[in-house]
């Protein structure tokens, strides 16, 4: 399985969410959307453990196995497609989420995360 990892699910990890371990030590590749990274380098420098927390995820970030996943040109598309579902549907997400969706659908990634609202998006498989 390979697997985006959302910020709810990072910071679960680090908790000791065994669930989470499991799932993320069983993934044969595990992506941390740009996105993601964004939103918790926010967290750090509003917090008052920037420098652990950024050292954890640097930590996290060199091991084998996890990508930081970009988007391009094709993810713009994906974007779109997920705008005009959720506009149709009347059932909108946050901007973000949003991009993260369509790096999901982009990359054919399964996405672990605690958000409900990605309920809205079923095309999207979720752990």
């Amino acid at each position: 399985m390979k697997i985006a990892l959302d910020a709810n699910r990072y910071d679960d990890l680090l908790t000791g969410d065994e669930s989470v371990a499991d799932v993320v030590e069983n993934a044969d590749e595990v992506h941390l959307p740009f996105i993601v990274i964004g939103e918790l380098r926010a967290g750090f420098a509003a917090g008052n453990r920037s420098v652990e927390n950024e050292r954890l995820l640097r930590r996290l970030l060199l091991k084998d196995g996890i990508e930081i996943l970009f988007a391009d040109e094709q993810t713009t598309h994906h974007y779109a497609a997920v705008y005009a579902q959720l506009r149709r549907q009347g059932t909108p997400i946050p901007t973000n989420d949003m991009w993260i969706a369509a790096l999901a659908l982009q990359h054919d990634l399964v996405l672990c995360t605690r958000d409900r609202h990605f309920d809205r998006l079923p095309q999207i498989p979720r752990a």
